[in-house]
């Protein structure tokens, strides 16, 4: 095979539609099934093992992952993709990156996807020049002695230089904290061929006041990180829909609130606006330490899982 590649041959090109083929259409996203208790590997093995039962072809771990962490999920499956979203270029080397990902990724039946990003500079203590670092850090996993392809890695894409770059270097991007307005902007900045898989936060409760409440007092974290603000500040919002954990306004735009039809509703409307795949959070009052198993439940039953689910 040609070792070069033109415009038109592009990681996100020849990788994204293959991928998103094996994504499906919905998945879950999870804080709380990071292995940082040893006390907590079983309750968290049978989760993974019961969202591959319930049919979610994609299991993103979130929290700034270790592949170690994402190596349990794993074990525990035999199916599904497992991708981190996202491991933080901050906290592993581009080496050891490649060489852990070069003894795991054959031995699950190429079933892990790289999910990497800058992170923010408050969690980041060596956070610096975040694309060029990231550049460089796709650079070295190019240049390690066994390369992680970019068909097998995603990037966390926020800006238009980050997205061109996920186009460029990787299958595609997968953004935090978006609207259906900016994964319509995404898709136009990618093409139509790259992965573009962004999360999308949900709280699966009918009394709406109820699950605003909810959604804002994990929203109002996020609040706090520019990288997130800025991206809503370029969407149209402005600092008074930051106050308070977010406005009904801005609360609306990125999350799915209310019951199962109304999720459904919501995630039909990311997809609309071009995303290949969804990775949905549910959010309770502890979601980085609940394992919500009776609202992935009710998820599988109400959202379209497969290519034609």
């Amino acid at each position: 095979m040609a070792s070069h590649h033109t415009q038109s041959d592009t990681p996100g090109t020849t990788s994204g539609r293959a991928l998103a083929t094996t994504l499906g259409r919905t998945g879950i996203w999870t804080g709380a099934l990071r292995a940082t208790d040893p006390a907590r590997h079983g309750a968290i093995r049978d989760a993974a093992a019961e969202l591959e039962e319930l049919g979610f072809p994609a299991l993103w771990l979130g929290g700034s992952p270790s592949l170690d962490q994402a190596a349990l999920l794993l074990e525990a499956t035999s199916r599904i993709t497992v991708a981190t979203g996202i491991l933080s270029i901050w906290d592993h080397t581009a080496a050891e990156v490649a060489e852990h990902h070069a003894a795991l990724d054959p031995a699950h039946g190429d079933r892990f996807l790289l999910g990497l990003g800058v992170s923010h500079s408050r969690l980041a203590k060596d956070y610096s020049r975040p694309y060029t670092a990231m550049r460089e850090y796709l650079d070295a996993l190019d240049a390690a002695p066994t390369p992680v392809p970019a068909s097998r890695r995603v990037l966390a894409a926020l800006g238009p230089k980050m997205l061109k770059l996920s186009r460029d270097r990787a299958a595609g991007a997968h953004p935090y904290l978006v609207t259906a307005e900016f994964t319509a902007k995404a898709r136009e900045i990618l093409g139509p061929d790259p992965l573009l898989a962004p999360e999308l936060k949900v709280v699966l409760e009918p009394d709406l006041d109820r699950a605003r409440t909810v959604a804002r007092g994990y929203l109002a974290f996020y609040l706090s990180l520019p990288n997130y603000t800025n991206n809503l500040l370029r969407l149209g919002f402005g600092e008074d829909d930051f106050r308070d954990g977010g406005s009904d306004r801005l609360v609306s735009s990125v999350f799915a609130l209310g019951d199962a039809e109304a999720i459904r509703r919501r995630v039909d409307e990311f997809l609309a606006a071009g995303a290949d795949h969804l990775a949905v959070q549910v959010v309770t009052d502890n979601p980085m330490s609940d394992i919500p198993l009776a609202e992935w439940r009710t998820l599988a039953e109400a959202l379209p899982l497969g290519q034609n689910g």
